[in-house]
């Protein structure tokens, strides 16, 4: 599907943004900057990820497809069946990992578009929930969400089978080890570029949680972070958390809320994009918007 499609006129686009900027973190947000709508038309955007050259990936799961958006290019899709792809995100290859939710896999995705399926085979002889987001580590293992969010496209009669919506690591022996599951709904995850932190939010107990990262991959030091829950979360390069939950909420790395985005539609997910990184990439619903930004991204 072609950018075209998706556009609005820049003067309709200027009436709709123009009531978000007041609502602007300046100590955040470039001078003069606005919520931008990049393109509209999607069932439900998600899973936005930066890659090296500062390209965005991003999801419309209800659609199956995987959109990539480019500052200079604008956007163009990758692929056009991702066995429902949601949460996605880059490891250190260059690799496009995915929480594939049609059967319940992590997979990644090269970057002609191959699918390769990572693992497949439940926990505890019973197949998840339903793998949601996704973040990497620096030793080659992969955390991810697997709350259940049932879907009119699985068979009839599924239901949830796990005594717990949980968290999961996949570790670099092939391993996967259930490190959390004591959270409602457990939702977004980042980790810090450091790999010391984890956040993980429970979107349901509206609390997003701090975890300390031990060698084994296994998380200890649980600690409430921030009074919200969220979907998608990202990073930024002065430790600011962004979280996705009706708004885009800023928290510091203290746990301190500095700041909010508005936006026409709830936001999902969001990450910093562009080759400078200091644009920050939103998914919402039907559409995808821009910021121009002080900060940049750690991704």
């Amino acid at each position: 599907m072609r950018k075209g499609l998706f556009i609005i006129t820049g003067l309709i686009s200027s009436i709709i943004m123009s009531a978000q900027q007041s609502s602007l973190p300046d100590h955040l947000v470039a001078a003069g900057a606005i919520v931008k709508m990049e393109a509209t038309g999607y069932a439900f955007t998600e899973g936005s990820s930066v890659n090296r050259e500062g390209q965005v990936y991003f999801t419309d799961q209800p659609n199956d497809k995987i959109y990539i958006w480019d500052e200079y290019k604008g956007i163009s899709q990758f692929i056009g069946k991702s066995e429902r792809s949601n949460g996605t995100y880059f490891d250190k290859n260059g690799d496009l990992l995915a929480c594939a939710d049609l059967d319940n896999k992590l997979v990644k995705f090269t970057p002609k578009g191959e699918m390769i399926v990572l693992y497949n085979k439940g926990f505890d002889g019973k197949h998840l929930n339903g793998p949601n987001d996704v973040w990497p580590d620096l030793k080659g293992g992969i955390y991810f969400t697997d709350p259940y969010y049932h879907r009119d496209y699985w068979e009839d009669g599924h239901q949830m089978v796990q005594d717990a919506q949980a968290v999961f690591y996949y570790n670099p022996s092939g391993v996967l080890i259930r490190v959390i599951d004591d959270l409602q709904q457990p939702n977004g995850i980042v980790g810090t570029p450091d790999g010391k932190y984890l956040y993980v939010a429970d979107i349901m107990g509206r609390t997003t949680w701090k975890y300390t990262i031990n060698n084994d991959g296994t998380l200890s030091n649980k600690t409430a972070f921030a009074p919200a829950g969220s979907d998608g979360m990202t990073i930024d390069s002065e430790g600011n958390i962004y979280l996705t939950f009706g708004k885009v909420i800023i928290f510091n790395s203290k746990g301190e809320k500095t700041g909010e985005i508005e936006l026409p539609e709830a936001p999902s997910n969001l990450c910093f994009a562009g080759k400078d990184r200091n644009i920050l990439f939103i998914t919402a619903r039907t559409s995808v918007y821009t910021v121009k930004m002080q900060v940049r991204g750690v991704e």
